[in-house]
């Protein structure tokens, strides 16, 4: 390997992206320790919200706009794999039409760093009527989602990693990681044992 590197030295602009990439990813690991420092007692009964819909047999729907909802796919996608009933709604699709996937012992998970994205907010109103419970995952306690929902986990501000400091980034890393936890969380209140997973994952190298 040492032969390669000599062979193929990186120029200084190489260098100088290189390390940029690095700063990149150092701001993002920084930003979860930021955040796994601000978890408090939210966080258990969150996880206590979701485990109990799911032990009555309702689902976890999880909605987002935009990146935040590219999140909350992956995290639907996570707590299904984890034996969590778990479905994705889209919330601009969900005032036309789509909120009749939600049902009253359901609980929705909602994902929204600024607490303020207009699609999210617009249907908390439906989904309080529907009877539906609201979990939280946003950066800002005194945000309308926040302040409106039955559990916000508040993840606090976080300084993107983007050079522009605007695109999701740090953030969305967090946000990500912070529903992991829950979705683990709450497989591990559930005792689900690598069976279970094989139940639900027969394929790939993992099945």
């Amino acid at each position: 390997m040492a032969a390669a590197a000599e062979q193929n030295p990186l120029n200084p602009d190489d260098l100088e992206q290189l390390e940029f990439a690095r700063e990149v990813l150092s701001a993002e690991a920084a930003a979860l320790e930021v955040v796994r420092d601000r978890l408090d007692e939210s966080f258990c009964r969150a996880a206590k919200v979701l485990f109990a819909v799911s032990t009555r047999g309702g689902s976890v729907i999880v909605t987002g706009m935009g990146k935040a909802g590219l999140v909350g796919q992956k995290i639907a996608a996570t707590l299904a794999s984890t034996g969590t009933r778990a479905h994705t709604l889209h919330p601009a699709d969900a005032v036309h039409g789509d909120l009749g996937r939600i049902s009253p012992g359901d609980v929705v998970l909602a994902f929204s760093y600024s607490g303020e994205t207009e699609e999210v907010v617009r249907i908390i109103g439906p989904i309080r009527k529907i009877g539906a419970k609201i979990v939280a995952i946003t950066a800002r306690p005194h945000s309308r989602l926040a302040r409106t929902a039955d559990v916000s986990v508040v993840m606090g501000p976080i300084e993107e990693a983007c050079p522009l400091r605007l695109a999701p980034s740090a953030s969305t890393t967090a946000m990500m990681a912070v529903g992991d936890a829950l979705a683990f969380v709450v497989s591990r209140m559930r005792n689900f044992q690598a069976e279970n997973f094989a139940e639900f994952h027969p394929g790939g190298s993992l099945g």
